[in-house]
């Protein structure tokens, strides 16, 4: 799911819980609605497309998603009707194919509607399997694009995903954990996600940032490889933890890191303290490189001991 930042679920206003089945008149299909996919950005409201604020303003029917910010939902008309459809992690409010089907038997119906996605739609957000099942179903639909969560974070931390002089590649790779229960591992291309002067961005990946990061430095980036994790981008509550692929497994577990973040990995992180206004003065943010704490041992202990705050103000 292409994006940072959580909505509180469900939002108070004209919200309804999904429907597990219930009968819908079927119509012609000269008579059916559209459904209209709609990215809703990294989480700051601002970030909105303009497109995508007129859809949301138009639309008499929402299904969004739980990556989707409280701001955002305040474009959506004050009448209009909203079903939660979010996932998290082993909590799901419908299966993925339940929200199809809910989909295609509301637009058969003759009902409208924008399924509001966090980030971009077609950045891990499934909204390729959607649009697909929708066209199967003869069902008309439209993509409005959403900026993602990568590009977000990139900007509201000040780690630019390219760059001339380190990164003329940029990779977006999912580090959620996929095959069968007892079996399950994260199924990536590492020789290709190690190869140096690129930037590597890793959706859900919070929970296995030690095999991610042991995996491409068995594959030949070095240990000392800048790298980071972006939780809440682009929202108040951002926190930027900045360190190494050798030591930002250790900083995720001392400063508590939570989903939703993101992995960033890659010689560009470096420019992070430089480029973010942020950095040297909000106590939200994280330095692991020695800028604050002197060294990563300092570091954890500080994290481990003391709230996040007291750890910067002391450093």
């Amino acid at each position: 799911m292409d994006t940072a930042n959580p909505s509180s679920q469900p939002p108070l206003g004209n919200t309804a819980a999904a429907p597990s089945g219930g009968v819908l008149p079927r119509l012609a299909p000269s008579e059916w609605g559209r459904v209209t996919l709609v990215g809703a950005g990294p989480g700051d409201a601002d970030l909105l497309t303009l497109k995508a604020a007129r859809a949301l303003s138009s639309a008499d029917l929402v299904l969004y998603d739980h990556l989707v910010s409280d701001d955002v939902l305040q474009h959506v008309a004050a009448g209009a009707e909203r079903i939660y459809v979010g996932k998290q992690s082993r909590n799901h409010t419908l299966p993925q194919e339940g929200i199809i089907e809910l989909m295609v038997r509301l637009a058969q119906s003759g009902r409208s509607l924008v399924r509001l996605k966090g980030g971009d739609p077609y950045i891990f957000g499934r909204g390729g399997e959607e649009a697909e099942a929708l066209a199967a179903a003869g069902i008309a639909c439209d993509t409005v694009p959403g900026i993602s969560a990568a590009q977000g974070a990139a900007a509201s931390a000040g780690i630019p995903l390219t760059h001339r002089d380190h990164a003329a590649m940029l990779v977006f790779a999912t580090g959620h954990l996929q095959g069968e229960e007892g079996e399950r591992t994260v199924a990536l291309d590492w020789a290709a996600l190690a190869r140096p002067h690129q930037t590597v961005v890793i959706y859900m990946g919070v929970g296995t940032l030690p095999i991610i990061c042991a995996q491409l430095i068995a594959h030949g980036l070095p240990a000392s490889t800048p790298a980071a994790m972006i939780e809440r981008a682009t929202l108040p509550g951002q926190r930027s933890i900045v360190g190494t692929l050798q030591t930002l497994p250790q900083l995720s577990v001392a400063y508590g890191v939570n989903p939703p973040a993101l992995v960033m990995i890659g010689d560009t992180v470096a420019l992070h303290a430089r480029l973010c206004k942020e950095a040297a003065k909000a106590p939200k943010y994280v330095q692991a490189f020695g800028l604050l704490f002197g060294d990563l041992s300092k570091a954890v202990e500080n994290a481990r001991h003391a709230p996040l705050q007291n750890a910067l103000q002391g450093a």
